[in-house]
């Protein structure tokens, strides 16, 4: 160790005067010394080829822990993000040795934070990982985290809800649907506020091969709140059963693998975490668009406690009442059943009758029951205050009949 760090690190030991005014310089040093100590670790084994060897590249060099890394750059959690750190080395590392043999693989990690899973990633021997943040606090913990990884790790300083994984992933790790999925997973801690709607966004994605699936069947490993997994593993009859239990299973198989207390995570979240994994099917269980398969889930769920002949209702003008009749008919499903008492062969069959009406009725699926409805309540109001001789008479009416 040169002596400008020995000065450096010796100031932030004893907390001089001057380690306050220069504390950036310090933890500069810091992630020098780590780089130096790692490029050093792989000039010795760089000529050798055996397993051991290898195994020796995967692994990193001593670094500081991440509630130390935290502490050292002054890194808070922002409420408004929903940051929730995970920093128990021994559950990171379960979330990663759950998602499967990542040896080899490339793994994409979406909001790695100060690198809690990224650290666990690159020592069960990911190939390549590349890490997507928002947040541009964590860069220099992540920045030493690339630097002790040999060139194994890429960070990309970005929101995953705007950025296309399919011009960041590399082409050739590309297989056939039918085929195995490829050596690629994408792995996240997510933040909840964005959790339910990018998994939307990916089941998109997975239904017509786009996004992260142009690659193949790419697998995920997420968390989310312990309520929303229950639901999208929910089945039929169950009381946790949603429109996101159909999106999810229709795709892809999903698996619960493990809940995180919330006592786990600092700060500590006002509910537990469940550890989930999706593996795209081959065939997805309902073999219609995406956007019509959502549309006719959401509306028959929208009535949860009703049975479903009312979300049936809805996905028609009221002017069209036999097509109603048609769809229930066609579909063959008890309308005296509710939402989620539905198996998903019923919701296919729905989806297959819906389809079947709105190619022989034009503007079928694009009328929506929502804004009809906020239409028709708009004129009544219109009514009620661009017509006041109505009014009048009205008034006289019940006065009239007070008499």
């Amino acid at each position: 160790m040169c002596p400008d760090e020995s000065i450096a690190l010796r100031d932030m030991k004893f907390g001089t005067q001057d380690s306050i005014r220069n504390r950036t310089f310090c933890s500069k040093m810091v992630r020098l010394s780590i780089f130096r100590l790692a490029e050093t670790l792989l000039k010795e084994v760089a000529a050798a080829s055996t397993p051991a060897v290898d195994s020796a590249l995967q692994r990193l060099p001593p670094l500081p822990s991440p509630r130390d890394l935290l502490k050292l750059y002054k890194i808070r959690a922002q409420r408004h993000l929903s940051q929730n750190f995970l920093l128990d080395f021994r559950l990171n590392n379960k979330i990663v040795t759950k998602t499967g043999n990542i040896q080899n693989c490339y793994v994409c990690e979406v909001g790695p934070g100060p690198g809690n899973i990224t650290r666990s990633i690159l020592q069960n021997g990911a190939k390549h990982v590349i890490v997507i943040e928002k947040d541009r606090r964590f860069l220099p913990s992540l920045e030493l985290l690339a630097d002790a990884s040999g060139g194994r790790m890429k960070i990309i300083l970005a929101d995953i809800m705007d950025i296309d994984l399919e011009n960041i992933l590399p082409r050739t790790l590309a297989c056939e649907w039918k085929m195995l999925p490829p050596p690629l997973f994408i792995i996240g801690n997510l933040p909840f506020n964005i959790s339910t709607p990018l998994i939307i966004k990916w089941l998109r994605h997975c239904s017509k091969h786009t996004g992260p699936f142009i690659h193949g069947r790419t697998r995920l490993t997420l968390t989310f709140q312990k309520e929303v997994a229950l639901r999208m593993i929910a089945d039929a009859d169950s009381e946790s059963r949603s429109r996101l239990s159909i999106m999810c299973q229709y795709l892809c198989n999903v698996k619960h693998l493990f809940n995180i207390p919330g006592t786990a995570f600092f700060p500590k979240p006002e509910v537990d975490v469940a550890v989930v994994k999706f593996t795209p099917r081959i065939r997805p269980l309902i073999d219609q668009p995406f956007e019509l398969v959502e549309k006719v889930v959401s509306t028959i769920f929208h009535h949860r406690q009703k049975f479903c002949r009312y979300g049936i209702v809805n996905l028609f003008p009221p002017n069209r009442p036999q097509l109603v009749e048609e769809m229930i008919n066609k579909s063959k499903v008890n309308p005296e059943k509710r939402s989620f008492n539905l198996e998903m062969e019923e919701f296919r069959a729905l989806c297959n009758a819906y389809n079947d009406i709105c190619q022989n009725n034009k503007g079928i699926f694009e009328y929506n029951y929502l804004i009809h409805k906020k239409k028709y309540s708009m004129f009544d109001e219109e009514d009620e205050h661009d017509s006041p001789q109505t009014d009048v008479n009205v008034e006289s009416g019940l006065e009239d009949h007070k008499m």
